[in-house]
């Protein structure tokens, strides 16, 4: 039986077109799958597969080199991955906005997960990130709406981040 995906992730996915986004960065995870997806099958999008997130931060500085919009979806121990770069934004002032699908917190059954999970908004911070954070489906659009202001009219970093509570955590 195919699982439909959550009306909030084609709503976000929606949005963030409108508001000019057209390069998705991406390490495959199932918390962005809608997202992917969505990214993959638009012909007006770009949807780049990372091999590490990292590259990303710096897709994202070409983009807004370039006079395009991108968004760096990851999972939340990818963040770890990205501290070195994230010195890029910061030293660099253009805009950056993650979706960040977080583990390591809400019914994680995976105790790996909890380290990067429980540092992700504590290492944001220290390199300037503003992180909000999505905790219900209600939520979704409104943040992340809020983030594309921030990111690129206001000319900020900033990380949305999808709680379990809001994606589900993934059996062990």
């Amino acid at each position: 039986m195919e699982q439909t995906s959550p009306g909030w992730q084609d709503e976000l996915y929606d949005l963030l077109r409108r508001r000019g986004v057209t390069q998705f960065a991406y390490v495959p995870d199932a918390g962005h799958r809608v997202l992917i997806d969505r990214a993959l099958a638009d012909p007006a999008a770009q949807a780049v597969a990372l091999t590490t997130e990292e590259e990303g931060v710096a897709l994202l500085a070409g983009a807004d080199l370039g006079g395009a919009r991108g968004v760096l979806l990851m999972q939340s121990s990818g963040v770890g991955n990205c501290i070195n770069m994230l010195s890029l934004v910061k030293g660099g002032r253009f805009p950056f906005l993650t979706l960040v699908s977080m583990r390591g917190d809400f019914g994680e059954g995976n105790p790996w997960q909890y380290p990067m999970g429980q540092a992700v908004e504590p290492v944001l911070a220290a390199m300037g990130v503003i992180c909000l954070r999505v905790e219900r489906p209600e939520e979704a659009t409104p943040t992340v709406g809020a983030a594309l202001t921030m990111a690129f009219q206001a000319g900020s970093a900033i990380a949305v981040l999808l709680s379990q509570k809001l994606i589900g955590a993934k059996p062990f």
